[in-house]
């Protein structure tokens, strides 16, 4: 019997062949950093792809993942919770469970919740608690990252690094979430120096957070951060997610 990703039209060529060349280059920095590409998991950033294509991506890496047993299944991440909610039950036979990358505002934290299992885009104790409060009931925590904006730079969301620990052990310990780790978007820079400066900083604040020993956060081991541009700098400072929209659906175009 064929599932939803067994149908021959459901395979995009284009789609195919980009997210192998994401593969490629992700196997390749991670041999350069000298890191097992299973440490890096690929994470399909949807903002602005219609469901139809989300469709034929996950369908090109369930070929990949069947040619290849080591390699992960690709993560799926929404930027706006309008869009995941539109997408979502679309694509539930194929995509259970997704990762919330965008901003979250307080009074979207429900619709949210009815679809996201990750949300990384946690800057805020008062959005925390009210994910919490929320979250007492589910079977299982809500996985969280706490964002922070290490480049500084005001378009950027997240916490500054000089709060980012004080408010992952905050996080950590309220009931109904697990704090799993943090996320970042990298600088906005040509410098490579600058780039891999910030996600250096991530990675020393996820360690400064892990040797703490406060409580919740002994699992706070996850590094978001990467995207198409400059997967190769955050893959070679610990990156353990990288966000890829571009690379494999195309320019957006709107």
């Amino acid at each position: 019997m064929t599932g939803p990703l067994d149908e021959p039209h459901a395979v995009d060529q284009g789609v195919q062949e980009r997210l192998a060349a994401v593969r490629t280059r992700l196997a390749a920095a991670c041999a350069a950093a000298g890191r097992s590409p299973s440490e890096v998991r690929l994470l399909l950033a949807s903002k602005t792809v219609p469901a139809d294509g989300i469709r034929a991506a996950l369908a090109a890496d369930a070929r990949a993942c069947a040619l290849d047993p080591l390699l992960a299944p690709v993560l799926l991440g929404e930027n706006r919770v309008q869009e995941l909610v539109e997408k979502a039950p679309v694509l539930a036979d194929v995509a259970p469970d997704w990762h919330l990358i965008g901003p979250l505002q307080t009074n979207k934290v429900n619709a949210t919740l009815r679809w996201a299992g990750t949300v990384e885009s946690v800057a805020s104790l008062d959005l925390a608690r009210r994910l919490s409060d929320r979250c007492l009931d589910r079977p299982t925590p809500l996985a969280v990252h706490v964002q922070v904006n290490v480049s500084g730079e005001a378009t950027k969301h997240g916490v500054t690094p000089g709060d980012a620990r004080a408010l992952a052990v905050e996080v950590a310990a309220l009931p109904g979430l697990r704090l799993a780790g943090f996320m970042t978007v990298g600088a906005n820079s040509p410098d490579d120096a600058v780039v891999r400066g910030g996600y250096a900083l991530l990675r020393a604040l996820r360690d400064e957070v892990l040797d703490s020993g406060a409580p919740g956060t002994a699992g706070a081991v996850e590094l978001s951060m990467g995207m198409s541009r400059d997967l190769e700098a955050a893959v070679a400072e610990g990156a353990t997610i990288v966000r890829i929209g571009s690379a494999v659906f195309g320019a957006r175009t709107r």
